[in-house]
């Protein structure tokens, strides 16, 4: 009969074993994964070839892809979101600290070469990397009690940095802590990240990315019901005062004590609670004459946004966001 002592012994020869066997397959597979032909080869270095891809560049490529639990080599070239998810993949296993400055300079270059930046209108967001320099982004802070209007300066594969304004408080203060970062995609979504403050210094703030990003949809033709005293300024110079009644993304409706004709243009000039002064092009869709009794001087106007209105349109989805947002919280309380 076996001893205590001598079935412990067995016991952990038989477990040092299994555990050598398990290790060495774990070698075995990732040395196939290194080095065997993947599925979808030949269409990769067709694609690789069409693009004008660097030799380095397609190394790196070939790393992320590796790294990645894709069964195709060409899988990373097909979206953004792919590419962003080997990506990530490959920071968590190598561990940022670790990768060398030139393969993230060649990531970012692959990244817009590939045109996976959120700068293509077809390209699905995923990652704060995907952002571009002057987005315009709000920071929000103290559980989201805190929000100032921000600007993005600079990025790279490591940090993204942003306008700090000092009338929030001590950046430094912030050093160390998580904050929200809030963007909006015009016709797409708002995008929210949860980054954190890596240091502080000359009005910037120094940010860590993120790749789970919070996405609520926008509808692109969603009309908040407003009331906003409005200047229109006709093309003769002339200007009359009147109402905005309703407002979108796309268009609003307003009302005017001068009669217009469809395709007609004009600027107006509105203060958007937290925001500010507007100042924008319109081109008028539809009169609608005299329908609300409660300005029965006024001709109602349908009307679009023209020109250049890319500013006033991302304003415009970002307060349509808060108010249904404050909508939102107040039902809930």
């Amino acid at each position: 009969m076996l001893e205590p002592l001598q079935l412990f012994w067995i016991f952990g020869i038989v477990v040092l074993v299994l555990t050598l066997v398990a290790l060495w397959e774990i070698q075995r597979s990732s040395f196939r994964r290194e080095h065997e032909v993947m599925f979808g080869t030949p269409l990769f270095d067709k694609q690789v070839k069409e693009l004008g891809l660097l030799p380095e560049e397609i190394k790196v490529l070939e790393k992320l892809v590796r790294s990645s639990r894709y069964e195709n080599k060409d899988a990373i070239l097909n979206t953004a979101t792919l590419f962003e998810s080997a990506v990530s993949n490959y920071y968590d296993f190598k561990g940022e600290e670790n990768v060398q400055s030139d393969v993230f300079t060649t990531i970012g270059t692959l990244r817009k070469k590939l045109n996976f930046t959120a700068a293509n209108p077809l390209a699905t967001v995923s990652s704060t990397r995907q952002y571009n320099e002057t987005n315009r982004v709000d920071v929000l802070f103290d559980g989201g009690n805190r929000l100032f209007h921000s600007t993005i300066l600079s990025m790279d594969e490591r940090n993204l940095v942003v306008e700090y304004d000092e009338s929030m408080g001590s950046g430094r203060a912030l050093v160390g802590r998580n904050i929200r970062l809030r963007w909006t995609r015009p016709e797409d979504a708002v995008y929210t990240a949860k980054v954190m403050v890596k240091s502080f210094g000359g009005g910037r703030l120094v940010l860590s990315h993120a790749s789970n990003l919070e996405k609520k949809q926008l509808r692109r033709w969603v009309r908040e019901p407003v009331d906003f005293p409005v200047v229109a300024t006709f093309e003769d110079g002339s200007s009359c005062n009147g109402v905005l009644l309703d407002l979108s993304a796309g268009g609003i409706l307003l009302g005017l004590p001068v009669d217009c004709s469809s395709g007609q243009h004009l600027k107006i000039r509105f203060e958007l609670p937290s925001f500010g002064e507007e100042n924008v092009e319109i081109e008028i869709l539809r009169n609608l004459g005299h329908k609300n009794p409660n300005f029965s001087d006024y001709f109602f106007l349908t009307a679009s946004f023209a020109g250049a209105f890319g500013w006033t349109q991302e304003r415009v989805l970002q307060y349509i966001f808060e108010v249904h947002k404050q909508k939102k919280d107040l039902e809930g309380a």
